[in-house]
């Protein structure tokens, strides 16, 4: 199962439009999870339409159109691994030990928020994944995103994509 990672996409006030490479990449997925901070409606819709399965949660700067059609925290078994999805886990300080104790029985937790990829493991809990932003690096020296994949109902080959800067 091929896995596609997003988050704080902000559009259209980060960027016009999510990067080609990006978008590319959403058909191939067999589930594309987007971890929050939308801003437009316009970006739900497409990820929507070509998306094989699209799981996405709203983030703090989405709208009540997008609180409408969409969770804050959403759950699914994928391949044999129990996801969460939620946008904000709080300050990186004491992160793994708060996921663990807030998130029980998850085996991921992917999250946004920062803008800051992340990959950690909570002792006892949820790896956690923050895919950062293709959008707004913020701080960050690129926009990213990641790919994983479940193969034997195991998380495999997760992997951070840094994109090229926009022009």
């Amino acid at each position: 199962m091929r896995l596609l990672l997003m988050s704080d996409t902000h559009l259209p006030k980060r960027a016009r439009e999510l990067p080609p490479r990006l978008l590319e990449l959403v058909p191939e997925a067999d589930v594309v999870i987007h971890a929050g901070d939308w801003v437009d409606t316009a970006t739900l819709d497409l990820l929507e339409t070509r998306a094989r399965r699209l799981i996405g949660v709203y983030g703090n700067n989405d709208g009540p159109e997008l609180r409408a059609r969409l969770p804050e925290v959403a759950r699914a078994e994928l391949g044999g691994l129990r996801f969460g999805v939620v946008h904000e886990t709080g300050a990186a300080r004491g992160r793994e030990e708060r996921c663990a104790r807030e998130f029980p029985g998850l085996d991921v937790l992917v999250f946004g928020h920062s803008h800051i990829p992340w990959d950690t493991e909570a002792p006892g809990g949820p790896r956690l994944l923050n895919p950062g932003s293709p959008t707004d690096r913020r701080r960050q020296p690129h926009c990213t995103f990641m790919t994983a994949g479940i193969s034997e109902g195991r998380l495999t080959g997760v992997r951070l994509h840094r994109l090229p800067p926009r022009r």
